[in-house]
């Protein structure tokens, strides 16, 4: 017999119930390599076939217990679509709105506050291009002055303005991460690698000794390379991202705690 939760959701398409799958994966995967933080933080991913409705964590739920059926679905103007038993984080509501309305390519956007990402956030000069992750974004990440809690609706003009048209990583300021991807399988990824970069660089800078230089010249190279992969994407070719999400998602087998529940 079907959950009173599967009972209440409205028929969904086959895209949608991967993506719900998918998304709840990330946030068991988050909870997994410690990247959560509490009940905060948030991943969203849109509703295939929409413009304006998204999937976000129900608030109050740890991610390690977050399963497809239960995640929240809501309009860019804050309203929950589907009946659920659960509210949404106002603060995750302002930053992942933001986004969706903004930028149709960002598919899903995934946030942190991880000791590193906070740390590299509060900063004066933020990422630096010392370690291969780190090139990975060499010119491509951008930054958001810290405002507060977000919880001001004004604020994502702002925020969207930071974040531009192309951009798949911010750094919100003296607060942490956010990454953006055409998939769930590229928020991911990004993230795990701009948290790696991170942590990279906060055991360095904690030595106290001078960081071996990257000539400008390879740091672009580097970054270009990591961008072929996503030209290749486009040009029809394998998701790049495919291969590594699969791996992470062994993480979660055999039970497959990320699935829909009956």
């Amino acid at each position: 017999m079907a959950s009173p939760l599967l009972k209440s959701l409205a028929p969904m398409t086959p895209a949608e119930r991967q993506v719900r799958e998918d998304l709840a994966a990330a946030y068991r995967l988050v909870a997994h390599f410690g990247m959560d933080d509490s009940i905060y933080t948030h991943i969203s991913a849109r509703v295939p076939g929409t413009d304006d409705q998204f999937l976000i964590n129900p608030f109050g739920m740890l991610f390690c217990d977050i399963t497809a059926s239960s995640l929240v679905k809501i309009d860019t103007e804050g309203r929950i679509v589907e009946p659920s038993d659960y509210a949404v984080n106002p603060a995750g509501f302002t930053i992942h709105s933001a986004v969706h309305m903004a930028r149709h390519d960002a598919h899903c956007v995934l946030h942190t506050h991880t000791l590193a990402g906070v740390g590299v956030s509060s900063l004066a000069g933020g990422l630096q291009p010392c370690n291969q992750w780190a090139l990975q974004f060499h010119n491509r990440v951008v930054y958001h002055t810290f405002e507060g809690i977000a919880l001001n609706h004004e604020e994502r003009e702002r925020l969207i303005a930071d974040l531009g048209p192309k951009a798949k990583a911010l750094i919100l300021r003296n607060h942490g991460l956010l990454t953006c991807g055409t998939s769930v399988a590229e928020a991911f990824i990004l993230m795990m690698n701009l948290e790696r970069a991170c942590k990279v660089q906060m055991a360095i800078q904690a030595t106290g000794q001078p960081i071996h230089p990257v000539p400008e010249e390879v740091c672009e190279l580097t970054a270009r390379q990591y961008e072929g992969w996503e030209t290749n994407r486009k040009a029809g070719s394998r998701d790049p991202y495919e291969r590594e999400w699969k791996a992470y998602l062994q993480r979660l087998e055999p039970a497959r705690p990320s699935s829909f529940r009956d």
